[in-house]
């Protein structure tokens, strides 16, 4: 298989300088108005998922935010990815071998430590879903060097990007999956302070256990309340639940109205729905006065 070269996407990070410290945290909640363009798993319709290849694309594409998803391995640490297994959609092991779907959904990252990890292909198969999608060898980061990579190329671009990091977590996953909902969020707490990009961050979940966490041990940090399109509640309805108005609501694209649209707005929430992959949905949305879209495809905004 001839693999597609893309030099200046695959400069992975590694050796890079020392991240500076800051435990201060000032973010406040972003006006209306200003439209958020999010590229989802950086760019996933373009570009390998949720691996830096993926976020400097969505760079190079204008975007605003790069969405990504972040699990923890056996030795702690942050890695960026959506699934807490090997997807066999997009894997390829260290000995060549193409997983079946339950061979895949066997090999947990959290009982697998980082060094272990890395030695898998996550971008050289082609992907089902996605034929636009670039094939080139490229791996799981960790998330301190999936943001280093991303500060540094848009310093350099002169595009300077936010973050949208959902933690994956589920109830009945606690402690197969991943750590406890405590342990997980200050972990990734923990590196983006140590990075300095916490203050520019929205952590975003389904699970609501570390968006209530966070509101009253981390209350600064930007939370998202993300909603499944089979989530028929009300909005009022979600937010009791949650306990409290985060600074965004994202449901899935289907579920967004004109009500409910003013509906956020009066309670000074932004609402940013995904996964949003056309250009005909993404100008419907933004009639409606969305505040950002959420998108596998970033080129589209420049469309």
């Amino acid at each position: 298989m001839k693999i597609m070269k893309f030099p200046i996407y695959i400069l992975i990070a590694a050796g890079l300088m020392a991240s500076c410290k800051n435990t201060e945290v000032t973010t406040e909640r972003q006006p209306l108005g200003k439209f958020d363009k999010q590229g989802h798993r950086g760019s996933r319709g373009l570009m390998p998922e949720n691996t830096i290849p993926a976020m400097l694309r969505a760079i190079d594409e204008g975007v605003t935010t790069l969405e990504l998803d972040v699990v923890i391995s056996k030795d702690s640490q942050v890695v960026v990815s959506h699934d807490p297994f090997f997807h066999h959609h997009i894997t390829t092991t260290p000995s060549g071998k193409i997983l079946s779907k339950e061979e895949a959904s066997e090999l947990l990252l959290y009982h697998m430590d980082y060094d272990s990890i890395r030695k898998y292909d996550v971008g050289s198969k082609s992907h089902p879903d996605f034929q636009q999608q670039a094939r080139i060898s490229v791996y799981k980061p960790l998330l301190r060097d999936l943001v280093i990579a991303a500060e540094e190329y848009a310093e350099e671009k002169n595009n300077p990007v936010q973050y949208n990091i959902e933690i994956k977590s589920k109830m009945e996953t606690d402690s197969l999956a991943h750590p406890g909902i405590e342990k997980f969020t200050d972990l990734v707490i923990q590196t983006l302070q140590d990075l300095g990009t916490l203050e520019k961050t929205i952590i975003q979940s389904f699970d609501i256990r570390p968006l209530q966490y966070l509101h009253h041990k981390y209350p600064r940090v930007q939370t998202s309340l993300l909603i499944l399109g089979t989530d028929k509640r009300s909005l009022e309805e979600q937010l009791n639940e949650l306990g409290f108005e985060p600074e965004v609501y994202s449901p899935h694209f289907s579920l967004v109205t004109n009500e409910l649209v003013d509906k956020c707005h009066q309670k000074n929430i932004r609402i940013i729905p995904w996964t949003v992959n056309s250009i005909q949905e993404i100008e419907q949305l933004k009639s409606m006065g969305v505040d950002g879209i959420i998108t596998d495809y970033p080129n589209l905004f420049n469309e």
